[in-house]
């Protein structure tokens, strides 16, 4: 309030309080007057517009439609064959050199012959460097020597929170290229049994979005409002609304450095079977603990022979609660901490095992596919 307008305010109630013996000034302080409220700074909806606006015009040369074409016989009894066209997808560029992200569904089909279409409508052929052979991720090559292209920056995926917002892009049903939808992170850590083409493969901790996934639009990026790619759009549910789900880009972010560094896609390999304890596992098996991995191989070994995990004597039973000194949670499960390291990286296991604690140090495998 303004000093004049204060002054006139007490004068005034100096005034009532003669008139009416403080009542006069105590009814109007009570009913005419409030104290100064706090400034809510207002954001108007057109600037999260505007940043959406920016990353789709900024995303969309870096974004490639992906059509996958494969050769049959006419007649199994004549060699006479035909072309054709088995998927349409999408993928993006992560190198200047023409490197492409995708799924390994939308390019997995004997003698592929791949074509990557680009935002300016230029046609480019590409060959796979590599399929992931434990994930629904593939790594593309343009073949266009000399030729530069525009890579999309890499989030961190492991800083995503619900209710974020995310921009997915896509060559939607495989007839709308450059499709965008918009929606927010709806959930983290999911799992999911994704299927098509009479395949089912286990993906887990994916994240889940209502931003809409269309077939055609596996393979292509779910982007912050920052225009960093933070998942790899993978599957939708059919016959639910909106929900769809992507590979965090820090899975990704692997394979491409394996890619660079050992011109395959390589993982560790540990060679255990087991069950992830949670509170409610342990009140209905009565374990000791209420976190780490049980274990456990049901019909099949829990300790795969010949493994590192047989190597360093673990037996079906321990419970691992901890690796390099950091506890095992369904939020940081020991499948993701041992993925974060590479084959020949040393690990040390903290372990309960009859009510005693032990320590075992493990040095990790390649896994093959």
């Amino acid at each position: 309030m303004k000093p004049q307008k204060l002054i006139l305010l007490l004068s005034l109630c100096v005034i009532l309080s003669f008139i009416g013996g403080g009542m006069g000034a105590k009814f109007y302080l009570e009913n005419f007057w409030s104290p100064p409220q706090p400034q809510i700074k207002y954001h108007p909806q057109t600037s999260q517009e505007s940043a959406i606006i920016a990353v789709v015009k900024n995303s969309l040369p870096s974004v490639v439609s992906i059509i996958v074409k494969s050769k049959h016989p006419i007649f199994e009894e004549f060699p006479f064959f035909f072309e054709e066209e088995k998927s349409g997808g999408t993928g993006f560029i992560v190198s200047e050199d023409g490197m492409i992200l995708t799924n390994k569904h939308v390019i997995d089909f004997e003698g592929a012959k791949i074509k990557v279409i680009t935002q300016d409508g230029k046609e480019y052929k590409a060959k796979i460097l590599a399929k992931d052979p434990f994930q629904d991720l593939a790594i593309l090559k343009i073949e266009k020597k000399g030729k530069k292209f525009k890579p999309l920056p890499l989030g961190d995926s492991d800083k995503l929170q619900p209710g974020q917002t995310v921009i997915a892009i896509g060559y939607a049903l495989g007839e709308f290229p450059n499709s965008v939808s918009v929606g927010v992170v709806s959930g983290l850590s999911r799992r999911i049994v994704a299927g098509g083409g009479g395949k089912t493969e286990v993906l887990e901790e994916v994240i889940q979005t209502d931003a809409a996934i269309n077939p055609g639009n596996s393979g292509g990026p779910l982007l912050n409002l920052k225009g960093e790619v933070v998942g790899i759009n993978v599957a939708k549910v059919e016959g639910g609304e909106n929900i769809g789900f992507a590979i965090p880009i820090n899975k990704a972010k692997k394979a491409l450095q394996s890619i660079k560094t050992r011109g395959k896609i390589v993982y560790p390999f540990l060679g255990i079977r087991y069950i992830l304890i949670t509170k409610e596992l342990k009140e209905k098996y009565n374990l000791p603990v209420d976190y780490g991995a049980l274990i456990y191989g049901g019909e099949k070994d829990a300790v795969i022979p010949g493994s590192p995990a047989e190597k360093a004597g673990l037996k079906e039973g321990d419970i691992i609660l901890e690796v390099d000194g950091k506890k095992i949670t369904p939020q940081n499960s020991l499948a993701k901490m041992i993925m974060e390291k590479n084959p020949g990286d040393q690990v040390i296991l903290k372990i309960l095992r009859d009510k005693k604690i032990l320590k075992k140090k493990v040095t990790l495998a390649e896994r093959s596919g």
